[in-house]
């Protein structure tokens, strides 16, 4: 331990005897004092040490800290960038899905106007076929009729056939009767002679159309009166009988014939 320096001895002590020629020398007088600068070197030393591994380490933590700082902020700014890219992500699939649901709108409101108008057509086919309908069961009761007819008629003719040829043969004679085909069918040519007592050849002739129900004049020569025609006709399309219209047609000629015509 280092001698404590007190002043009043060390004056006392460094004072000389006057008297004395052999005393010590003012330097031999003079205390030893010990700072203790070894060991405020070595403190110093350590503190050093301790301060530059203390700045060390805290360079190394500050560094550490910036770097996680760094890396948090970009990992940040990635997520940032990522969350921004998922933004726009949903952001794209919410207006593709607003775009579906405007098309499928749409062709819902199509397919309901297409169903509206199909079930129109349906309807309108519908009353065209119960219409149709109708008219196939008129036609056909129109058709049945006329094939009854038809029929009645045939049986007729057949019943009459035996008696055509040996009939036709005496009105030829007796009528001066030529008939013949007129180059179409469902009619048939008469021609007359013996009509005009001045010229026994002279003929006179009448197409018989039998195309309809009706039996018709449609042309003869010479031109008769048509008033006179058709009261002809009347009695024969009311009898039936060949043999009416015959007679008729020739009485008319030979009036004819008489008158000049």
């Amino acid at each position: 331990m280092a001698t404590m320096f007190e002043p009043s001895l060390s004056t006392s002590a460094m004072r000389p005897p006057l008297s004395s020629a052999d005393a010590p020398s003012m330097a031999d007088t003079l205390p030893s004092i010990n700072f203790g600068f070894d060991e405020l070197r070595d403190r110093m030393a350590k503190f050093t040490v301790k301060f530059d591994t203390f700045i060390e380490q805290g360079r190394k933590r500050v560094l550490e800290e910036r770097n996680q700082f760094r890396m948090n902020v970009a990992e940040l700014k990635e997520d940032q960038r990522m969350k921004k890219k998922d933004i726009e992500i949903l952001t794209l699939k919410s207006n593709t899905h607003q775009q579906t649901l405007t098309k499928e709108e749409a062709e819902k409101n199509e397919m309901q106007t297409a169903i509206a108008s199909l079930s129109s057509q349906r309807d309108a086919h519908q009353a065209t076929k119960e219409s149709l309908k109708q008219q196939i069961e008129e036609t056909q009761k129109q058709i049945d009729a006329r094939l009854a007819a038809q029929r009645a008629h045939a049986q007729y003719l057949d019943t009459q056939s035996r008696f055509n040829i040996p009939e036709f043969e005496f009105w030829r004679n007796t009528l001066c009767l030529e008939m013949e085909g007129n180059g179409m069918d469902d009619s048939l040519k008469f021609t007359f002679t013996h009509i005009d007592d001045r010229d026994w050849t002279k003929e006179a002739y009448f197409l018989l159309d039998t195309s309809k129900r009706e039996y018709d004049v449609s042309y003869c020569k010479p031109k008769l009166e048509r008033e006179l025609i058709e009261r002809v006709l009347d009695k024969f399309n009311e009898s039936r009988d060949l043999r009416d219209c015959l007679k008729g047609m020739r009485e008319l000629f030979v009036e004819a014939a008489k008158s000049g015509q």
